[in-house]
């Protein structure tokens, strides 16, 4: 089977195995994850799901929101019926199960990728306020919490080895090509008919600024976890993260990041719409 196959099949089994209890609300039992990403034995596996509570601790969450025990009971061959302990994971606690999994198992890749997104889109979902606000007060909202999460992914990037701004600019460009089809900063000005004094990012719909945004935090995390040493290594990093990225979008169905279109007005006109209609009388 091709390896878009493969991955395909697999996002498509993490989505197969996802419950809904009484209320709507959605969960993964751990042994079905289990088994989905490869471990034979519960005792391994639990170590991984130990890990990933005190991830969830460190991050200033409750697991108990997150990781739920449960008994349930199963038909043994014999036609016999046995309890057994299960947990029942939220989004969240998939995503830091794949996280703190075997690294060399090509199903965690697929599974960090698959539930890392999914959990994105899902906060940006479920966040009302956010659903009620315009376009272009989505992508001002988006764009500033871009340039925060850009700051400690310069932080970190820097603490692998990427000093300098002629580094940086390489390092960035590495993301820009994994995400956007091999088209760097150049490439995508030409390919979105952008002028040189435009910044790429803002001049990009809320959609594009939530994946760049994505890009970013995953990157930042994963030169963290990994404690990538070496500028190289971090270009490295950064394309193959932004990599898994755009073929997770391909595979949903989402247009590609060089494929949306262009707003008529960049971020700094926006901003000066809202400062105008932030003053007294709205600026008249």
């Amino acid at each position: 089977m091709e390896k878009g196959n493969i991955q395909r099949k697999q996002h498509k089994t993490f989505t197969d195995i996802r419950q809904t209890d009484d209320s709507g609300a959605e969960f993964w039992y751990a042994r079905d994850l289990q088994r989905e990403l490869e471990y034979t034995e519960w005792r391994n596996f639990e170590k991984v799901i130990n890990k990933a509570v005190t991830s969830c601790t460190k991050s200033g969450y409750k697991p108990n929101d997150h990781f739920v025990g449960v008994t349930k009971k199963v038909s043994l061959g014999s036609g016999a019926v046995r309890e057994i302990e299960d947990i029942e994971l939220s989004r969240y606690a998939c995503y830091l199960i794949v996280q703190n999994g075997d690294p060399t198992k090509p199903v965690i890749a697929h599974g960090q990728t698959y539930f890392a997104l999914q959990t994105r889109r899902q906060e940006l979902a479920d966040d009302e306020k956010f659903q009620q606000l315009q376009e272009d007060e989505k992508r001002l909202l988006l764009r500033n919490e871009l340039k925060e999460h850009n700051k400690q992914l310069v932080e970190a990037a820097q603490q692998a080895g990427v000093e300098s701004h002629l580094d940086f600019a390489v390092f960035q460009d590495h993301g820009y090509r994994g995400l956007y089809g091999e088209l760097g900063a150049k490439g995508i000005h030409k390919h979105k008919k952008l002028k040189k004094s435009h910044k790429i990012l803002d001049h990009m719909g809320s959609t594009e600024l939530a994946a760049n945004l994505f890009r970013a935090t995953q990157t930042e995390d994963k030169l963290h976890r990994e404690n990538i040493q070496g500028k190289h290594k971090a270009n490295r990093t950064h394309y193959e993260v932004e990599s898994k990225v755009r073929k997770t979008i391909e595979e949903l169905g989402g247009t590609m990041p060089e494929d949306l279109p262009v707003p008529d007005k960049g971020i700094k006109q926006i901003e000066k719409k809202q400062k105008k209609l932030s003053e007294p009388n709205g600026g008249q």
